[in-house]
């Protein structure tokens, strides 16, 4: 794709930057409207400022992706009506030997999970249970949120309906499922642990911490009214129990020394991006689900309509396909070289331009390189690509929509809420993304 005109080129950035600076940063003095609005605005701009056309704008909001996401929280809340979630909840705290067997718990069952469900899905489900998990333990949150957010990314790169980009590579590869995750499966076992092993290193002393050996009966049974309110509203995605409402609220009550969980409570975000709480109040005609709630996957849900408008009026500026074009002579995949150049060049638009656009602007070019020299090198550079897009969303806090659902959650839990900044994340994002990719990529096969 060639470069456009330079004054569409600096208006599509500046949108573009826009964008990026009220997802990462969504209560700057300046402009604080949140992530949401945020991302509407740079849709907005990039219409505005005559990037792209209105129907271009509405031709890249990719609706089979959304449609595939939709599924599978649709699937979600079936699956826990039939309480598999609440067993999910049990498996992390079962007999749980302290911070770091928890922090491991973690990470195998949200890689496994994420991998079934989608990375968001995971990252919905289980993201107030392990804060509520950490608070009746006296444990920090943020390695469990760490663990949670970066071990689903991982885990969702073994399957293609683990995450919307791997959907787009099984489509265009014509890679049936079994192909794809004999490929990527080791790379993901593999780098699950390493990934484990990061955090455990980082920190050790933290989760090593003088605490009480064993949480008391009445903790327990606290922890159990956590288990039985964590559940999904079909209307809004939060997650209160409307089958037992009123007899969790009252076993509730009765345990509120112990959990502070005496007074249910629905949040709503406000347009400045903070929570105004209302005391919880059944609609009827919902059979008795809070109606006015709010979370991170509704958000993200929001978010990602103008987050394709804005990427694609990136990418039509010329930008992302200029550095391709420049480093595809040196980018061959069959050479060790080449295979670092390619996958350092995934990583860096996926975290500029998103994951999902790097994929469809790199994956036809990629495959057609590697197609020359055989047609397993093809089916490999389809897999390098879906395992390092995948991956790089652990660099950064705006690198995946599971690491704005985890954070945006752990924000808004109003009595155990947890603020995970951008630069708290990229401490651990960076190390971890590189380490991970780089041994991932060893057992990636075709």
């Amino acid at each position: 794709m060639a470069m456009e005109a330079p004054l569409k080129v600096a208006l599509g950035t500046l949108a573009f930057v826009v964008f990026w600076i009220l997802a990462v940063f969504p209560a700057v003095p300046c402009l604080p409207i949140g992530r949401t609005a945020g991302s509407l605005l740079g849709a907005l701009l990039m219409v505005i400022f005559r990037v792209i056309s209105p129907e271009e704008a509405y031709s890249a909001i990719d609706l089979p992706i959304l449609g595939l996401l939709f599924g599978t929280m649709v699937v979600s809340v079936f699956l826990e009506k039939a309480d598999m979630f609440k067993y999910l909840g049990h498996l992390l705290s079962w007999k749980s030997r302290g911070g770091k067997d928890l922090l491991l718990r973690i990470c195998l069952v949200s890689a496994i999970a994420s991998a079934l469900f989608t990375n968001d899905t995971c990252c919905v489900v289980l993201t107030e249970f392990i804060l509520n998990v950490a608070r009746k333990n006296n444990l920090p949150p943020k390695p469990f949120l760490l663990a949670l957010a970066s071990s689903s990314n991982i885990g969702s790169a073994a399957t293609p309906i683990g995450n919307p980009q791997n959907l787009v590579i099984a489509l265009q590869s014509g890679m049936s499922f079994v192909e794809f995750v004999s490929g990527i499966v080791v790379a993901m076992l593999v780098g699950v642990l390493v990934n484990a092993a990061i955090l455990l290193c980082y920190f050790w002393r933290l989760l090593s911490a003088d605490k009480d050996e064993d949480v008391d009966s009445a903790a327990a049974v606290a922890a159990e009214v956590d288990v039985n309110l964590h559940r999904f509203s079909p209307a809004t995605m939060s997650h209160l129990n409307s089958k037992n409402s009123q007899a969790s609220a009252s076993d509730a009550s009765a345990q509120s020394s112990i959990s502070g969980a005496a007074n249910l409570r629905c949040r709503t975000s406000s347009a400045d991006g903070g929570v105004t709480d209302t005391a919880m109040a059944p609609d009827p005609s919902r059979d008795g689900i809070c109606v006015s709630g709010d979370d991170g996957a509704s958000t993200t849900w929001r978010t990602q309509f103008g987050m394709f408008i804005t990427v694609n009026g990136f990418n039509k500026t010329g930008i992302p396909s200029a550095l391709w074009e420049f480093v595809e002579p040196y980018a061959q995949i069959d050479t060790v070289g080449g295979v670092a150049l390619l996958s350092l060049v995934i990583l860096l638009l996926s975290n500029i331009a998103s994951n999902v656009p790097t994929v469809l602007l790199l994956g036809a070019r990629v495959a057609a390189s590697a197609a020359i020299v055989s047609l397993a090198e093809e089916m490999r550079a389809w897999l390098i690509l879906a395992w390092v897009s995948t991956v790089a969303g652990n660099l950064s806090l705006l690198g995946s929509a599971a690491n704005l659902i985890v954070c945006e959650q752990a924000r808004k839990a109003k009595s155990f809420g947890y603020n995970l900044s951008f630069l708290g994340h990229l401490v651990f994002g960076i190390p971890s993304t590189l380490i991970v990719t780089a041994i991932g990529l060893v057992f990636v096969r075709s």
